[in-house]
């Protein structure tokens, strides 16, 4: 195991502008395919308390959980997000991209070429599945009415691509349906996989199960906010785009008696901990909920809830830099970017892993 112990130069501030979360990063650290072994990637454990950091495996992460633990997941589930289509009448080709679902077939959609689809339009997407554009939004995209000869979300698996992030410069293949999805998806809703679960085997999970560490899941389906860049140089100006969650009584009844032993609480990536936040009451403890949230997180917070933090490394001046930025501090994860920079490991979605205790 290699360990090097980071010091910094600064005291922390505690306002911030848009531009200290920025960092450069090469274009060749940017993952653009998964691993083949999930849990073979690199995973850097970070210590709140020293500032030491280790270099491990992702499989080893094992050795950090303990019997009583709870490893909190989101069983999100990606869905084909991007659709192309026909115009009724011209032929004319469309993007459709699936933001969130209304109302049983109704969707908030972005569209390309936008100028071109209109309110009356009808855009085909095969034999059994069209849709009608029904109205606009304040955004700039449609809102679109879908009419389907069957199951509809078979029917998006059929003709969908897997929406994979902007920064992955490459057509989405049928590899990415595999891996841009955790082994515990089970909920159909994210257009953005939870990309710190992205990492876990059945295998690994056996173990850790094993172990004695409760599992515990939530639900946040992450939306294209995930991706969307922050405009304003205040960070605490910006607003969330909401995102559906849900936690269940199960996992309320897990997570709080972990709570009660005074065990730790391990959240595996940032909309965990956003949905967490979202439902922890005063005194600590999670309660069943369901709804939608634009929770914000940014330095300073005081986090109620998460004792330890799962993560990938993520964009610059990005939310979720911010997020896990509250959770150490913004000098320790500048350092530990640089560390990570500096010892080739692979960035964003499709990268390696970060633990912070």
């Amino acid at each position: 195991m290699e360990t090097s112990k980071n010091y910094f130069d600064s005291v922390e501030k505690t306002k911030y502008k848009i531009t200290d979360f920025d960092y450069t990063l090469p274009q060749s650290k940017i993952a653009q395919y998964p691993l083949t072994e999930r849990d073979a990637c690199k995973l850097m454990v970070v210590n709140r308390e020293t500032g030491e950091v280790s270099h491990r495996k992702f499989s080893e992460i094992v050795q950090y959980l303990h019997a009583g633990d709870c490893l909190v997941l989101n069983d999100t589930s990606v869905f084909p997000a991007r659709l192309h289509g026909r115009k009724d009448k011209t032929d004319a080709r469309v993007e459709i991209f699936l933001l969130r679902q209304l109302d049983g077939y109704i969707w908030e959609t972005l569209v390309k070429p936008a100028r071109k689809v209109r309110i009356g339009n009808k855009i085909h997407f095969s034999e059994n599945l069209s849709c009608d554009v029904i109205d606009n939004t304040l955004s700039g995209g449609r809102i679109v009415e879908f009419s389907s000869n069957g199951n509809f979300y078979e029917l998006l698996s059929e003709v969908g691509e897997t929406p994979l992030p902007p920064y992955i410069k490459r057509q989405p293949d049928e590899t990415d349906k595999i891996y841009y999805q955790t082994v515990f998806a089970k909920r159909p809703g994210a257009v953005a996989a939870p990309t710190a679960g992205l990492h876990f085997t059945e295998a690994l999970l056996r173990k850790i199960r094993k172990k004695g560490v409760k599992i515990a899941y939530t639900t946040l389906h992450a939306g294209l906010g995930t991706f969307r860049p922050v405009q304003v140089e205040d960070v605490s100006r910006h607003h969330m785009d909401a995102e559906y969650y849900e936690i269940s009584a199960e996992a309320v009844e897990i997570i709080n008696r972990t709570r009660e032993k005074g065990k730790a609480i391990i959240a595996v990536g940032t909309t965990t901990v956003r949905a967490l936040e979202t439902v922890t009451d005063h005194r600590g403890f999670v309660r069943p909920s369901r709804g939608w949230t634009d929770k914000y997180i940014y330095p300073p917070h005081d986090f109620k809830i998460v004792d330890r933090l799962i993560t990938n490394f993520h964009l610059p001046k990005s939310t979720l830099l911010m997020l896990v930025s509250a959770f150490s501090s913004l000098d320790m994860m500048k350092a530990a970017y640089r560390e990570a920079i500096k010892t080739d490991y692979r960035f964003f979605s499709y990268g390696d892993a970060m633990y912070i205790i």
